[in-house]
């Protein structure tokens, strides 16, 4: 799993998908799996 601020598509497999508010993409190879990084909270 790749955590990044900026997830996009690899392939024609991968799909963009939100879940619980967390952007990722899913994809048949499991070496395109990607999560979008979580903006810090400001204390």
């Amino acid at each position: 799993m790749k955590v990044r601020t900026s997830v996009k598509r690899i392939c024609e497999n991968c799909k963009v998908v939100r879940r619980q508010g967390v952007v990722r993409v899913i994809c048949t190879n499991p070496r395109h799996k990607q999560r979008q990084k979580m903006k810090a909270r400001r204390s």
